[in-house]
Order: C-alpha cells, then sequence, then structure tokens
C-alpha cells in the first residue's frame, strides 16, 4: 500500500498511501475511544439509576476517565487536521491546476512565458 495514492478529496488531489494508513489508524483509535465512552456512560447512567452509594462514589472516576478519553479525542482531531492540511498543501505546491489553500482561497499560478 506504501506509495499507492488515492484521489478521493474531490478535487483531484491524491493521498500518498502512508498518509493514508496513518489517517485511518487515527481514525480507528478515534473509534475505539468512542466505543470505550459509549460503555462508560452506560455504567454510568446504570450507577446513577441504582442511586448506591458505592456506585455513585465510582462514578466520580467514571466521569473522569470518560473526559479523559474526550480529550484524547480532541487532540487526535486536532492532530488529523493539522495532518491533512499539511499534506493537501504539500501534493498542491507543484500543482497549478487552483486547489484550494488553506485559507479557502484559491491557489492560481500564473505561467509566464520564458
Amino acid at each position: 500500500m506504501e506509495g499507492d495514492t488515492f484521489s478521493g478529496l474531490g478535487n483531484g488531489t491524491q493521498i500518498d498511501g502512508k498518509i493514508f494508513q496513518t489517517f485511518q489508524k487515527s481514525f480507528v483509535q478515534v473509534q475505539k475511544i468512542l466505543d470505550q465512552n459509549r460503555l462508560l456512560i452506560n455504567e454510568i447512567n446504570q450507577n446513577h439509576e441504582s442511586k448506591i452509594p458505592d456506585n455513585l462514589s465510582r462514578n466520580v472516576g467514571l466521569i473522569r476517565e470518560l473526559n479523559n478519553n474526550i480529550r484524547r479525542v480532541v487532540d487526535l482531531y486536532a492532530d488529523l487536521s493539522t495532518s491533512f492540511t499539511k499534506s493537501v498543501e504539500a501534493s498542491s505546491e507543484g500543482d497549478s491546476s487552483g486547489a484550494l489553500r488553506s485559507d479557502g482561497k484559491a491557489g492560481h499560478k500564473r505561467n509566464r512565458p520564458a
């Protein structure tokens, strides 16, 4: 898969296979954390509904874990966003087809006659 390119961005931009694997790995990490969060939320809800003092006390730790997981997801998405922006910018540096820059403006290049 390394060395392969994927063109699925809609503007003809190609993504290197290694970059694609990095994105895929990050999305898998995010999904695992979100799945874990679903389980934590279910347990927190059950503990809350039970109104048993030990279960309610346990929720403090579970909520802390949930908050930490949410921070991790935010960090992963921030890293993904940065990586994606850099990869698109890098792939469009040599492209004069008018790809969008990170600021959302068209990056038209003029070719001057020699």
